[in-house]
C-alpha cells in the first residue's frame, strides 16, 4: 500500500499460475472430465485435486506485507480454448477459487494473444491470478511488466506448483519498474521446494 494524496491505495501485483496436472503422453494419468469420463484436454485427477487446494492457498494468503507472496486475488484471469488449443484446463485449475471468491473468470483472450491478455490484467483490479499455458507464460510476463523483466526464458514442461509473481513498488508511474518473484506452492508430497 502507499499513500496517494492522503488516500491508501493497493501496488499493482498479478500472480501467474500454470494450469493443473495434465494427462502424460504414455503415462498412466489421463484426463478426466467432472463426471470421471476420460477427457483428453482435461485436467487429471491430480490436477483436479490442485484445483481444489488453491482455494485455501490463496484465500487464507490475505495481503501481507512482503511483495513476494502471494495474496487473494480481486480478479482473476485464465486462457481460452480455441480450436487450435481446446485445453479447458486453465479454467477448470481456477474455477473451484472464483467460485468461493464469487468472482468471475476473464477467459476472453487466448494463448498467443499475451498482448492484449497483459493490457486486459493492467486494467483489472490488483491483485490479479492469472492461469495460462507454460509455454506462453514468460512471455506474458514480459507483456505486462516489460521486456527487461528478469524471468525465467522457459517454464518448464514437468512443473505445476509454482507461483510467479509482478509486483510494482512504486507510485503507479506508467515506467515503473516490475519486481519478479517466484513461489512456491508446496500443497502436496510430490511439489518442489525449489523454484524454476
Amino acid at each position: 500500500m502507499a499513500a496517494e494524496g492522503g488516500r491508501w491505495r493497493a501496488m499493482p501485483k498479478i500472480m501467474i499460475i500454470r494450469h493443473a496436472e495434465k494427462h502424460t503422453n504414455g503415462g498412466r494419468e489421463h484426463g478426466v472430465n467432472l463426471e470421471g469420463d476420460h477427457v483428453k484436454h482435461e485436467l487429471t485427477v491430480r490436477g483436479w485435486l490442485r484445483a481444489g487446494a488453491l482455494v485455501p492457498f490463496f484465500t487464507r494468503a490475505g495481503e501481507a506485507p512482503d511483495p513476494s507472496t502471494v495474496s487473494t486475488p480481486r480478479a482473476i484471469f485464465a486462457s481460452a480454448a480455441t480450436p487450435d488449443s481446446p485445453s479447458l484446463r486453465a479454467l477448470h485449475t481456477v474455477l473451484p477459487l472464483a467460485a468461493a471468491l464469487d468472482l468471475p473468470v476473464n477467459n476472453n483472450h487466448a494463448e498467443g494473444d499475451e498482448t492484449t491478455t497483459a493490457a486486459a490484467v493492467l486494467a483489472a483490479p490488483s491483485p490479479v491470478l492469472i492461469v495460462w499455458h507454460h509455454s506462453h507464460i514468460s512471455g506474458l510476463a514480459r507483456a505486462i511488466a516489460g521486456p527487461r523483466l528478469r524471468c525465467p526464458p522457459e517454464w518448464p514442461d514437468d512443473r505445476f506448483d509454482l507461483v510467479w509473481v509482478l509486483h510494482r513498488d512504486e507510485t503507479a508511474r506508467a515506467d515503473a519498474s516490475w519486481s519478479f518473484a517466484q513461489v512456491t506452492q508446496n500443497l502436496f508430497s510430490y511439489d518442489r521446494p525449489d523454484p524454476i
